[in-house]
């Protein structure tokens, strides 16, 4: 036997020698092991022995109304409507379903709104209409517009500003809050036919325009978003 073949023997004597102390340590697999070790879900047992029982519980928080920490909860309301009056009431009312809303705020987004209305209806924008109107308000504008345009007239607005923007009235309907408002702004508006000859409105004087406008949201909705449902104009 030359020294290459006692070398290799050596190795696979070597290697079987190993083969059976690692059996014996290790054993075999029967398939009655212990599944692999989880210490997730070990530690949330440990921890929790009643985790299923009050699995999908959830603890809410109170919800503090308007008014629960005394009348100055209701003092913006009382800034824009007298105490005791309907429209107070209902304001108060609408401010207990949905405690974001204050009316302060509101006439700011409102005049926002109306100025952006307004614009829109004069450059026919319907695509700024449409997230700002009731379906049944948008349709009226839609079609002034169309009809705007199949006349062949344009109109040239400049906004000027709003005097007086003030509640009128509030009231929920079901879910739904609805406030009125009365809106005095300044107007710069006219009308152009085909071509180009004045045929309604002002081009250089400014024209006082009073609006009743109402505004609505629905309370359950998570779009904090008002539209506008209804216009009157006042003379």
């Amino acid at each position: 036997m030359g020294s290459s073949d006692f070398v290799t023997l050596f190795f696979l004597v070597a290697a079987v020698l190993i083969f059976l102390q690692l059996r014996s340590v290790l054993g075999r697999r029967t398939g009655n092991e212990k599944p692999p070790f989880d210490p997730f879900s070990a530690r949330d047992k440990a921890g929790n022995p009643d985790a299923s029982a009050d699995n999908g519980k959830v603890v809410t928080l109170p919800r503090r109304e308007p008014g629960e920490a005394g009348e100055d909860a209701f003092a913006p309301i009382d800034a824009v409507a007298p105490a005791g009056s309907a429209l107070n009431a209902a304001l108060r009312d609408i401010a207990r379903t949905d405690p974001s809303f204050n009316p302060k705020e509101f006439l700011n987004g409102a005049r926002m709104a109306y100025e952006m209305i307004v614009m829109a209806f004069a450059d026919g924008d319907r695509k700024t209409l449409k997230g700002l109107l009731s379906r049944e308000v948008y349709e009226g504008f839609d079609a002034a517009i169309t009809e705007r345009e199949k006349n062949g007239e344009t109109v040239k607005s400049t906004f000027v500003g709003i005097d007086k923007c003030d509640f009128t009235h509030a009231e929920m309907q079901g879910s739904e809050a609805q406030v009125t408002l009365r809106i005095a702004s300044q107007l710069i508006s006219a009308t152009y036919d085909r071509a180009g000859a004045l045929v309604d409105g002002d081009a250089e004087n400014v024209a006082e325009v009073n609006d009743v406008w109402t505004f609505a949201r629905d309370t359950r909705s998570r779009d904090p978003n008002w539209k506008l449902i209804a216009t009157e104009s006042e003379q």
